[in-house]
C-alpha cells in the first residue's frame, strides 16, 4: 500500500463522522418576551380555533364561542396550560432516550506512526493503522431499548393524567365561579326582602307596636347577609383568578368571556358500579403509569445482569513495515473475574423492588379514593333529595303567603317572612347541589372518566407530543 494510502484512509473516516454531526444552535430566553407572550394569549386565539376544529367532536357553530362550558373550557387549557408543555417536553425527552438506548458503540480507529533510526532503506516508517470493533453481547442493547421504550410509555402516562389534572383544576375553578355567582345573586333578593322587613320593623317600633330587639335581631340579620353578599362577590373574583389559572391565561383575558357549568350533570350507573371501579384499578393513567416504570425496571434488571457476560472486541489491525504490508486480526474481552457486576445487580434488583411497592401502594391509594368518592357521592345525591324537598315545602308555603296576602288574610310581614325562608332555603339547595358536583368531580377523578362520553380526541394528547408554540402565538 502506498503513502498515499495510508494518509488518505484516516482522513476519510474522520470526514464520514464529521458529517453526520449535529451543531448547536443558540436559543436565548428572554423572560421579558415570554412573559408578554403569556399575557397575551386569549380565547379568540387562532391556534386555538384550528386546535378545537381537529379535536372537539362537535362542530363549532361560531368563533369566537359564545359561551363557554367546562368542555371547551378544558380544551383551552389542553391548549395553553404550560404544565402540559412540561408534560410533552418530558416525553419527549422520554422518546430521545429511546432512540439513545438504540445506538450502537462506535468502532475505535488508532493510528501509530513508527520511525526505524538504524535501517533507514527502503523507509525508515513502519506506521500502523488498528480498530477496534466492539460487539455486544447477551443482547444488552435490546435490553437497553426495552428499558427506554417503558421509561417512554411512563412518561407518556404522566402526560395523559396531567391532562386530567388540568381538567379537574378548570372544573373545581368553574364550579366555584358559578355557585359564587349564584349565591350572590340570591343573597342580592335575600338582602332586599330583608330590607324591606327591616323597614316595617321600624315603622311599627316608631309606632310602639314592638320591641327593640326584635328590630335589632333583623337589622343584624340584614347586616349578616350583605356582609355574606359582599364575601360571594370577592369569592367570583378569586374564582375567576383561579379559573384563568387552570386554563393558562391571564385574568385580563377572561374579561367579557361568559362561562356557564352545567348543574344538570349527574353520574351514569355504569360510573359508580364495580365494573366501573374494576377498570379504573387497571387502566387509570397512573397506575398504568407504575406499571411501566415497573417494566422499566425489570428491563433494567435483565440489562445488568446481562453485563455480566463480557462484551467482544475484534482488533484488525494493519503495519506497513519498511516495504511490507503486514495485517492483524485481534479478539479481547475483559474477564469477569474480580467484578460481576454483582453491585448494579443488587441495585436494579432493589430499584424493581420499590417499583412494585409503590404501584401496590399506589393501587391502594386509588381504591381507597374510589370508595370514598362513590360513598361522597351517593350521599351528597341523598342530600339533594331531602333539600329538594324542604325547598318545595317552602316554596308552597310562600306561595300560601302571597296568596293570603292578596286576600287580604295575611300581614305583608308574613309574606316577606316567608319569601325570606324560602331564600334561606334556596341558598341551602344551592350548596346541595355544588356539594354534588364536587362529589361528581371526585367521582370522575377517581375513575378518571367523565360523566359525559368522553372522546378519542380529548385523549389526544397523549399521541401527539406537539402541542402550541410560544412564540407562534
Amino acid at each position: 500500500m502506498s503513502r498515499l494510502h495510508i494518509k488518505f484512509w484516516p482522513a476519510l473516516a474522520a470526514a464520514v463522522a464529521l458529517a453526520g454531526c449535529a451543531h448547536f444552535e443558540s436559543r436565548p430566553m428572554a423572560p421579558e418576551k415570554t412573559a408578554a407572550q403569556l399575557d397575551a394569549r386569549r380565547l379568540d386565539d387562532a391556534g386555538l380555533r384550528r386546535f378545537l376544529e381537529q379535536n372537539y367532536s362537535h362542530d363549532l357553530k361560531s368563533w369566537p364561542i359564545e359561551i363557554w362550558d367546562l368542555t371547551t373550557l378544558a380544551y383551552a387549557a389542553f391548549y395553553f396550560q404550560p404544565n402540559l408543555e412540561v408534560a410533552r417536553a418530558q416525553w419527549r425527552v422520554a422518546q430521545a432516550g429511546e432512540k439513545t438506548a438504540g445506538g450502537r458503540p462506535n468502532p475505535t480507529l488508532s493510528v501509530t506512526p513508527g520511525y526505524n533510526t538504524t535501517t533507514l532503506t527502503p523507509s525508515p516508517w513502519f506506521p500502523s493503522v488498528n480498530f477496534d470493533l466492539p460487539l455486544e453481547t447477551a443482547g444488552k442493547r435490546g435490553k437497553r431499548i426495552a428499558a427506554a421504550q417503558a421509561l417512554a410509555s411512563s412518561a407518556r402516562w404522566n402526560l395523559v393524567t396531567a391532562a386530567w389534572q388540568a381538567r379537574s383544576n378548570v372544573r373545581a375553578a368553574l364550579l366555584d365561579l358559578a355557585i359564587a355567582r349564584q349565591r350572590a345573586a340570591l343573597l342580592e333578593k335575600q338582602l332586599a326582602t330583608q330590607e324591606q322587613i327591616v323597614k316595617r320593623l321600624r315603622q311599627r317600633f316608631d309606632a310602639g307596636a314592638i320591641a327593640r330587639p326584635e328590630l335589632t335581631l333583623a337589622q343584624i340579620a340584614c347586616n349578616k347577609t350583605q356582609i355574606d353578599d359582599a364575601d360571594a362577590a370577592a369569592k367570583s373574583v378569586e374564582a375567576r383568578s383561579r379559573l384563568a389559572e387552570a386554563i393558562g391565561l391571564s385574568v385580563a383575558s377572561l374579561a367579557g368571556v361568559e362561562v356557564t357549568y352545567d348543574f344538570s350533570r349527574i353520574a351514569p350507573a355504569d360510573l359508580t358500579s364495580a365494573e366501573a371501579r374494576r377498570v379504573a384499578l387497571q387502566s387509570r393513567s397512573d397506575i398504568l403509569g407504575a406499571l411501566a416504570d415497573y417494566a422499566a425496571s425489570e428491563a433494567d434488571l435483565r440489562l445488568e445482569i446481562a453485563k455480566q457476560y463480557p462484551d467482544v472486541h475484534v482488533n484488525p489491525g494493519y503495519q506497513y513495515d519498511m516495504g511490507d504490508n503486514k495485517w492483524s486480526v485481534g479478539i479481547s474481552l475483559d474477564l469477569p473475574l474480580l467484578n460481576q457486576n454483582q453491585g448494579p445487580i443488587a441495585e436494579a434488583g432493589a430499584r424493581r423492588k420499590l417499583a412494585a411497592a409503590k404501584f401496590t401502594a399506589l393501587q391502594a391509594k386509588v381504591i381507597s379514593e374510589i370508595d370514598r368518592a362513590v360513598a361522597g357521592y351517593e350521599a351528597a345525591q341523598k342530600q339533594m333529595q331531602s333539600g329538594s324537598t324542604l325547598l318545595a315545602a317552602q316554596q308552597q308555603q310562600q306561595q300560601a303567603a302571597e296568596a293570603q296576602l292578596k286576600a287580604g288574610a295575611a300581614d305583608p310581614l308574613e309574606a316577606l317572612n316567608a319569601q325570606l325562608e324560602w331564600f334561606s332555603a334556596s341558598l341551602v339547595q344551592m350548596e346541595n347541589a355544588a356539594q354534588g358536583q364536587r362529589a361528581l368531580g371526585a367521582l370522575e377523578d377517581a375513575i378518571q372518566r367523565p360523566a359525559e362520553a368522553i372522546t378519542a380526541a380529548e385523549l389526544k394528547l397523549s399521541q401527539t407530543p406537539a402541542g402550541p408554540k410560544t412564540g407562534s402565538r
